[in-house]
């Protein structure tokens, strides 16, 4: 194969090893299984456990998150639809600086320009994956998109009572570590790495494997390029959205299982509190436009300002059903690397936070 320069501003890293794609061929082979396994599961259990109060607690809590996330990802699979058929890659590159650096902070704060939540952010990530956006400005977007969305800071700016420093302390933090872990995926982890096989941009074909070839797509009607938006949406929704049912369903069992108060229960101090809050966002599964709410609500309990903090910025980078929608996008390194350096750079944030709080060197609103 003859070596082109290449002049691109983000080079991609092709994967072409059959081996991995006989293995995806494989776990998708196992996917399809699995779901029709866990289908015959959930089937099962209403029928053994359906007159119990811990399956009504279980129902409403599943129903509740699935009739909360699922407006917000049909948003964001409608939206991924129109970024693959109106933003051509040539766009996306003259939006994007050519640095890596800036464009991963400008990608952070994307969020602005394109609000969805953590709910609606991932078909509109693979979208932009396959695009030829870098991965770390997308991870950037993924990571930032939910917290610097205009309508979280006002339903946090709400939830606080009116006060600007919550949500712009709220918007700072979560920017500054999508930022951080950006650069750390830029500059360790390659798309090949990191995108699964199929997911993201690939020279040789020209489409994004949904079965459209973009340039001639490119050349069509206007009304034709709406109904391919639609298209693309709904492969998306279905795509992703088996994910996030699978997440939800384990979300709700583990809030049957384990109740909120237990979580309050122990006494424990400032630092431990951020921990405990870090977890109950996991296991909560919150939408970012609502979460706030339930932290200001907190405040009155005792639980201190930086473990609220760390509830509303860690929940929209990870819980429950994220983990199980980033399945249909990245590969399980580079989930583990995410997981791994979400948590750590919360937890470091939120114990600056604290120190500052506890030394008077912040005086804003305190524990």
């Amino acid at each position: 194969m003859s070596k082109e320069l290449n002049t691109d501003p983000f080079p991609i890293i092709q994967n072409t090893d059959q081996r991995k794609a006989a293995q995806t061929s494989l776990l998708a082979e196992f996917g399809t299984y699995f779901q029709l396994f866990f289908l015959a599961g959930a089937g099962w259990g209403a029928v053994v456990y359906g007159k119990t109060e811990e399956f009504k607690t279980f129902s409403i809590i599943f129903s509740a998150i699935i009739l909360e996330a699922f407006p917000f990802m049909l948003m964001g699979a409608l939206l991924g639809g129109f970024v693959d058929v109106f933003l051509s890659r040539e766009q996306l590159v003259r939006i994007l600086p050519q640095n890596p650096i800036k464009a991963i902070i400008l990608a952070a704060f994307m969020g602005i320009c394109f609000p969805v939540c953590e709910c609606a952010i991932v078909p509109v990530v693979r979208k932009f994956l396959q695009k030829g956006m870098p991965l770390g400005a997308a991870v950037a977007f993924l990571l930032g998109g939910p917290i610097v969305n205009p309508l979280v800071f006002s339903s946090t700016f709400v939830a606080y009572s009116f006060s600007w420093d919550v949500p712009v302390l709220r918007t700072l933090i979560g920017a500054s570590i999508a930022v951080g872990i950006g650069i750390l995926i830029n500059m360790f982890i390659s798309e090949s790495r990191g995108v699964l096989p199929g997911k993201g941009h690939d020279h040789h074909c020209g489409s994004c494997g949904c079965g459209h070839d973009h340039e001639i797509l490119a050349k069509q009607p206007f009304v034709k390029k709406i109904a391919s938006a639609f298209s693309h949406a709904a492969l998306d929704f279905y795509d992703i959205g088996r994910f996030l049912v699978i997440g939800a369903f384990i979300a709700a069992v583990l809030q049957t299982v384990i109740s909120r108060q237990a979580f309050f229960s122990m006494d424990t101090g400032a630092y431990a509190s951020v921990g405990v809050m870090m977890i109950l966002a996991f296991v909560l599964n919150l939408c970012s436009e609502a979460d706030a709410f339930i932290a200001a609500s907190l405040a009155p309990v005792g639980v201190p300002f930086s473990a609220q903090m760390a509830f509303m910025v860690l929940g929209p980078m990870l819980d429950i059903k994220l983990i199980i929608m980033y399945l249909g996008v990245f590969t399980k390194k580079m989930i583990f690397t995410l997981c791994f350096t979400i948590v750590f750079f919360v937890l470091f944030a939120m114990v600056v936070l604290q120190f500052a709080l506890t030394t008077g060197a912040w005086t804003g609103v305190g524990p």
